[in-house]
């Protein structure tokens, strides 16, 4: 049996939790919520934004960047590469690997949709002030470090 105080420090740390999620679901969703409207998922979007971002990568390194399971990410590449969007390339080091590129299309598509994205996402978080997001930033950080 816990605590008084213990029981305490569960409730408070349940309750930070679920603001935090409640929080990045809702600044998601509105920093997501135009991509509809351009036949993206969110995963798809991520895929091309680290691709234009980043330069040509292969599955593995796509996942790790947008946090997906190599899996998922299969799929996702799949459906970009149907849509046009993006193509596959052996790898020149290791035949066995393929490399994500961008094509022509995607490039168009991405350079089209992020400046709106990126503007969104600075107007949902200019509801902190610049200490406050270098706050949120230094807190989250700390949330995800292992351990």
């Amino acid at each position: 049996m816990s605590s008084s105080g213990d029981n305490k420090n569960e409730i408070h740390a349940l309750n930070t939790f679920v603001k935090l999620i409640r929080a990045a679901e809702t600044v998601s969703s509105r920093a997501h919520g135009h991509l509809r409207g351009c036949g993206l998922t969110v995963s798809q979007f991520g895929v091309l934004e680290a691709l234009y971002h980043l330069g040509p990568m292969c599955q593995k390194d796509i996942a790790k960047k947008i946090l997906k399971s190599t899996g998922n990410i299969t799929t996702v590449i799949d459906n970009l590469e149907k849509q046009g969007l993006v193509r596959r390339e052996r790898s020149d080091e290791d035949r066995r690997y393929f490399i994500i590129l961008l094509t022509a299309a995607g490039v168009h598509i991405i350079k089209k949709i992020f400046p709106g994205h990126a503007t969104q996402i600075t107007a949902l978080m200019n509801k902190l002030t610049m200490a406050e997001q270098k706050e949120l930033g230094r807190l989250c950080k700390k949330l995800s470090a292992p351990g």
